[in-house]
């Protein structure tokens, strides 16, 4: 799969200018399903905007790192809404654990857009 370079460009440009909040660490429990640990640091880029209007979310990955290393875009037809999610400095482990993690049965589904193979080498 080909991707247009300039949107790697760009999302770079707007992760280096916004500043990175975690605002729930690895192993946290999910406030709607407190059965479900976020597999990774999550987070958001403050004083940004995405689909809901809300700051554009984050994953970060164990190495700590601020590259751009993929998107996610989920699906939720229940609150009939659609977004993308950045994962910083992720391995390809890594962001299958986030994909595992954002794929719900039934209304709500996710897939993982690599940068080419830029994944993290290594993981946890």
């Amino acid at each position: 799969m080909t991707t247009d370079p300039h949107f790697w460009t760009v999302l770079d440009t707007l992760v280096r200018e916004a500043e990175v909040v975690i605002e729930r660490p690895a192993g946290t429990p999910h406030p709607r399903f407190p059965g479900s640990l976020y597999p990774l640091d999550y987070g958001a880029l403050r004083h940004t905007r995405s689909g809901d209007s809300a700051d554009i979310d984050v994953f970060r990955g164990v190495s700590g790192r601020h590259d751009v290393t993929g998107v996610v875009a989920t699906v939720d037809a229940r609150k009939r809404d659609a977004e993308l999610k950045v994962l910083l400095g992720c391995t390809a482990q890594e962001a299958e654990a986030v994909r595992a993690f954002l794929s719900w049965p039934g209304s709500f589904g996710c897939l993982v857009l690599p940068r080419g193979t830029q994944f993290v080498q290594g993981g946890p």
